[in-house]
């Protein structure tokens, strides 16, 4: 996988720009990572409305730091031919981690975002999280062999955990699927482990930031990512910005009540999205299915207890009817929770991620119309709903795109990246 032509909206203006040297230097920088065939030195003043001379001293810096470096002669629009300038690919290393409840993936790529190792394990979240890091730790040094880097390469780490986020603080704050981990400093405790910068955001929030930074989110500017695994999470971009709430638990839409006659939630809550419809709740109900005599594929393949929403998944598409029932009953709980969202919000694009949404149309079909049925029409005219172009990548390449900010941005104020005011992909992380 490459993201050579990964592209950020513009979410800033030239006139905001010019009030600050500092921003200046950050969006020279932003201008040149996201530009396809490169751009050189005037189109960069051109663009942001600043000076030759400005430009040319800030990309002098970051050519000197290793961070930028000029590719050639570009076309010529009269006069000598342009310099072309573009990041350095091998000025250094990020890595992005996803933390599931039941998997773990871990990326190393260059500072283009080009993926040059990647790693996927089944684990167990809710073994606690000294366990669960130490296997974190144990797997990020493995991948970075793989990709054949030195650790002193690595810039920073963004990490994904499948619960709500303290950004601030890099915890997380009373976690359904995470029981133990409540207020556990997993931000520091991975800076002493790593002695690296180390973002922790949301699983799905990330997987909202992925899709935006190189997937089917590009070019948008409001979007919801939904995020169907083991539980139900949705990350929310609103005007370019990730939206966090006030206490970082903003999206929890796996906790909005479906049916208050419905089965207990991890949450302590009865009837909830993530009881109805999430991967366990998939898993379970086919595990009733085979139990109670139903001709199914997933009969007969081993332990009813071991089925999983993934072989769901697997026997919807191979045509098996009682799996295409579930997943059908599952897309109709959901598309309930998007109408709900689409007359809140009113993104432009809903976004269908995490594991069981490989099941594809026997799973979106039904999404779909549940969501037309219950939303306001002036409000889904304007939405569209579509499966994310990631797939199960797209929490990690949000955290990849989280971590190359920080290695970039955290060269103009000297390492100090945890508490302040970014632009580009970090500005859309943070908090409103």
């Amino acid at each position: 996988m490459t993201q050579d032509n990964a592209h950020f909206p513009q979410l800033w203006q030239p006139a905001d720009l010019v009030a600050s040297r500092q921003v200046n230097k950050e969006s020279i920088l932003e201008l040149i990572r996201w530009a396809p065939e490169g751009i050189s030195r005037a189109e960069i003043a051109q663009q942001l409305g600043v000076s030759r001379a400005t430009v040319s001293a800030v990309v002098d810096r970051l050519i000197d730091a290793g961070l930028v470096l000029e590719r050639g002669e570009g076309v010529s629009r009269g006069g000598r031919r342009p310099i072309v300038l573009e990041i350095a690919a091998d000025g250094g290393r990020v890595i992005g981690v996803d933390i599931g409840a039941t998997h773990l993936a871990v990326m190393v790529t260059d500072l283009r975002g080009r993926v040059l190792a990647e790693s996927l394990i089944d684990i167990d979240v809710q073994a606690g999280a000294r366990r669960t890091l130490g296997e974190v730790d144990t797997l990020v040094r493995e991948t970075v062999r793989q990709a054949g880097c030195l650790w002193d390469a690595i810039q920073a780490i963004g990490v994904g955990v499948p619960g709500p986020v303290i950004t601030l603080e890099g915890t997380v704050s009373t976690p359904p699927l995470m029981p133990g981990w409540d207020g556990f400093p997993i931000r520091d405790y991975l800076v002493g482990q790593w002695s690296k910068t180390v973002t922790v955001d949301n699983d799905a929030d990330l997987g909202a930031l992925g899709e935006w930074a190189f997937g089917a989110g590009q070019q948008e500017s409001s979007l919801t990512y939904i995020k169907i695994g083991t539980g139900i999470g949705c990350g929310i971009l609103l005007d370019g910005r990730i939206y966090h709430g006030a206490q970082g638990t903003a999206g929890e839409i796996g906790h909005m009540t479906i049916s208050a006659d419905g089965p207990p939630c991890s949450c302590g809550n009865y009837g909830c999205l993530e009881a109805m419809a999430g991967g366990r709740a998939i898993a379970e109900r086919a595990q009733l299915a085979v139990k109670a005599g139903q001709r199914t594929l997933l009969a007969g393949g081993g332990p009813v207890e071991a089925i999983t929403a993934r072989q769901v998944a697997e026997a919807a598409l191979a045509g098996d009817a009682v799996s295409q029932q579930l997943l059908g009953d599952a897309g109709r709980h959901i598309g309930s929770a998007v109408a709900a969202l689409v007359n809140l919000l009113n993104p432009g694009l809903v976004l269908i991620g995490g594991g069981v949404a490989q099941a594809g149309n026997h799973l979106l079909r039904p999404l779909r119309e549940a969501a037309l049925q219950r939303s306001l029409r002036a409000s889904m005219r304007s939405t569209r709903i579509e499966v994310g172009a990631l797939g199960r990548k797209a929490t990690a390449m949000g955290a990849v795109a989280l971590a190359l900010s920080r290695t970039f941005h955290q060269y103009f104020d000297g390492g100090r990246t945890q508490e302040r005011q970014t632009t580009g992909v970090e500005a859309a992380a943070q908090t409103n």
